[in-house]
């Protein structure tokens, strides 16, 4: 285990050996704030080039594009422009007028935001705050009640050296429990005990925490939380937050203004018990054995092109690998296919996973639009892709694609379709398939499957977002790994099995009453179950209000 530790620091400092020049530290922001949609929003309208391809992203990015609305663009509506205020206020860390200043409990500083612990001095910052959650869920047969409690804090150390951490303590109980989380967008859970799936409590915690090295042409950052890569409404193809955080290190590197470079490599939870490592530990406590994981790894990285502004182009790969920690994959610039092929001398069995993947992004080139599309590629033989008895197209694409200022001003509509071939994300390994605590790192749909969506996003004024969305779900039988690997021709889409279906219609209102907080109602009506076995709390209406802060 320590030449595991000291060949992942020799690396990370070797990656830091080539900074010469600082830039303002890199705090990264949770991708669910309403500030993304903001600055997408005026990306899709060409105000902005705002490159949002992978996230999280930085406050110090975020707040540079925000400046350069307000010294720059001078076509924002007086809805804009108060947004626009709002959110200064919130990033105002790198105004240079910001004073030293040190507030406790609730302290107001100068561009009035309020928080449990503020202080700035000189090149140190340091802010805090409670994270709490409030919501009730009810519907026929369905009474859920969800309560957070925890505290985030995050912060900046002289030039360089940036902190943040996070930590929610959850509990929801109550009549139709989710306790599983499996088949809907709503990001998985390990649970503190191992309850019954009709168990109407649970317990969970959400915990992330980052410390970060930038400089003026990128970053290096340890930490544990989910990386997302790409585009979609309610789910991702590449890199999704339906599984839970997980600890990696991240590099990005931008040598050029059109030339971006990416590289994690992430500690995934195999979730398989190591029996070769499982051994007696003396005393019948708790059973008799100490029992070990199986290690499980995850090494990405991509080459984003910005040829043009609004336009990125974006290839990578990526390596799910496991039992033993391998170093090569912490080299950043490492093709890990040919890699892969070398160190498991081209047997299946002594091999890892591995993945290609593209994205291509398109922002107003037609005048408010935003068009893209992935494709992801677990498995395919080129040669015969398009012979219809001898392909293997396990690969997974969704295109879609939205228009801002529709009709009247702020209005948003969208639509997208996703579509996952059999076999894609699932291996013969089960320690490497394309999952960390069981629940899938891309979209949850998994496959066999696809979904239409359609949705229309209105601000009727500052920082109210309401969203009318409908979605349509179909989805097979999960292929087994016999047919995956021998079956000619390979089974076709949604011809295993009986295909089920789902239908939602969904409202939703979320308002930022003050910075960080933030009160929500939602409503969903459902037609059809998929997977009925793990969806024990789908029903046919429920609303949802809540208020959280500090996320």
């Amino acid at each position: 285990m320590n030449r595991i530790f000291k060949n992942t620091l020799l690396s990370i400092l070797l990656l830091a050996a080539c900074t010469l020049k600082t830039k303002a530290q890199a705090v990264f922001e949770n991708p669910n704030h309403p500030i993304y949609k903001y600055l997408a929003r005026q990306a899709q309208k060409g105000n902005i080039s705002y490159d949002d391809l992978i996230q999280p992203v930085s406050r110090k990015e975020i707040s540079t594009l925000l400046y350069f609305l307000r010294d720059s663009v001078n076509t924002l509506s007086a809805k804009e422009k108060k947004e626009l205020d709002f959110y200064l206020n919130e990033y105002s860390e790198f105004d240079t007028n910001y004073k030293d200043t040190t507030h406790y409990i609730w302290g107001k500083d100068q561009y009035d935001n309020r928080r449990l612990l503020s202080v700035k001095k000189g090149d140190f910052i340091f802010r805090a705050d409670p994270a709490l959650t409030y919501e009730y869920t009810a519907g026929r047969n369905k009474g859920v009640y969800k309560q957070g409690v925890g505290m985030a804090f995050w912060g900046q150390a002289g030039k360089h050296f940036s902190f943040q951490a996070y930590f929610q303590d959850i509990n929801e109980s109550g009549k139709g429990v989710d306790s599983l989380k499996r088949f809907s967008p709503e990001t998985g859970i390990q649970r503190t005990a191992n309850l019954d799936p009709k168990s109407t409590s649970v317990n969970y915690s959400d915990v992330r925490a980052n410390v970060t090295y930038s400089w003026d042409k990128g970053l290096i950052s340890i930490g544990k939380d989910q990386l997302l890569y790409g585009y979609g409404q309610n789910g991702r193809l590449v890199l999704s937050d339906k599984a839970p955080s997980y600890p990696y290190i991240r590099f990005d590197y931008q040598p050029l203004k059109w030339l971006h470079f990416n590289y994690s490599f992430g500690f995934l939870q195999s979730a398989i018990i190591d029996s070769a490592r499982t051994y007696n530990k003396g005393n019948s406590l708790y059973g008799n054995y100490r029992e070990m994981y199986v290690p499980k790894y995850m090494a990405s990285h991509s080459l984003n092109f910005l040829p043009v502004k609004g336009l990125e182009l974006s290839v990578g790969e990526s390596m799910i690998s496991s039992d033993n920690f391998d170093p090569a994959y912490l080299i950043p610039i490492l093709f890990f296919k040919a890699y892969d092929q070398y160190s498991s001398r081209y047997k299946i069995t002594t091999g890892s996973n591995g993945q290609f993947f593209f994205q291509v992004s398109s922002r107003n080139h037609i005048p408010k639009t935003h068009l893209y599309a992935t494709l992801f590629i677990d498995e395919i033989r080129l040669e015969t892709a398009f012979d219809p008895a001898r392909s293997r197209n396990q690969l997974g694409f969704n295109i879609g694609g939205s228009v801002t200022d529709v009709f009247i001003p702020y209005l948003t509509a969208g639509l997208e379709y996703t579509r996952i071939n059999p076999f894609v994300y699932q291996n013969l390994i089960p320690a490497q398939s394309y999952t960390s605590q069981t629940y899938l790192l891309g979209d949850w749909i998994g496959q066999n499957a696809d979904k239409v969506i359609g949705w229309l996003s209105y601000n009727p004024f500052p920082r109210l977002i309401t969203t009318a969305q409908f979605m349509y779900i179909r989805k097979g039988a999960d292929g087994s790994l016999l047919d995956q690997y021998f079956a000619e021709p390979q089974p076709k889409f949604l011809d295993q099995g009986p295909v089920q279906s789902q239908r939602q219609i969904s409202l939703d209102v979320r308002y930022e009453l003050l910075h960080r907080l933030f009160v929500r109602a939602a409503y969903q009506n459902q037609k059809g179950v998929v997977r009925p076995e793990v969806q024990t709390s789908a029903v046919p209406n429920q609303v949802t209000v809540g208020v959280n802060y500090g996320f």
